[in-house]
């Protein structure tokens, strides 16, 4: 693995561990078992590093989640999967990630707005267009306000003041948002084959 890669990768673990801001070019440089100079010579700053894993993360995210999608067999269980996916990447993600990156990397911030404004949107709005066509999700939705606020509760699972990091993880908040989302925007088909991939059983 190039120098490059390897800082970019041990960054990544150090940032989604520890958080941003708290990582510094010498805990970089000490988790390698590099000199600084050599770090330097790779990356003029932090911000470099930053900008370059944001990059590298969204990039192999598109992938993963394109794949996703591709392999369900409705709408459903489309959204079920790539929720089921979130979490696992949520799982090891530190909560002050989308604070660190909006408040001291506004650049690696724009690149992250741009990709959640851009195909977060879409691939919710195709969602929500293929449940409509498929009879799962109600006919006559506002799927252009509705994909937005979908796209708007990723980053208020992470909001530290709405829900503290010591009480809702997460990972917990986001599964929450999604099924509540599904069931609101689910037809009575939908709703049974949610139930169904759930392996829920209640009384109709």
């Amino acid at each position: 693995m190039e120098i490059k890669d390897r800082i970019i990768t041990r960054a990544a673990a150090l940032f989604m561990r520890n958080g941003i801001k708290s990582v510094s070019m010498d805990d970089v440089a000490a988790d390698l078992g590099m000199s600084k100079k050599t770090l330097y010579k790779t990356f003029t700053n932090k911000d470099d590093i930053v900008l370059a894993v944001i990059s590298g993360h969204l990039c192999q995210a598109q992938g993963e989640c394109s794949r996703v999608a591709s392999h369900a067999a409705d709408a459903v269980e489309e959204m079920l999967t790539i929720s089921a996916w979130a979490d696992q990447q949520f799982t090891n993600i530190h909560p002050s990630i989308f604070h660190d990156l909006r408040k001291y990397y506004p650049t690696a911030w724009a690149l992250f707005s741009e990709h959640k404004g851009t195909f977060i949107l879409d691939q919710i709005t195709q969602n929500l267009r293929r449940g409509i066509a498929e009879g799962l999700f109600r006919t006559g939705l506002d799927v252009e306000v509705l994909a937005r606020l979908n796209l708007a509760q990723i980053e208020l699972a992470f909001d530290p003041d709405l829900y503290p990091p010591t009480q809702f993880a997460p990972v917990r908040v986001n599964k929450v948002f999604d099924e509540h989302f599904l069931l609101g925007v689910a037809t009575l088909k939908g709703h049974r084959l949610f139930n169904k991939y759930q392996h829920i059983t209640e009384e109709e």
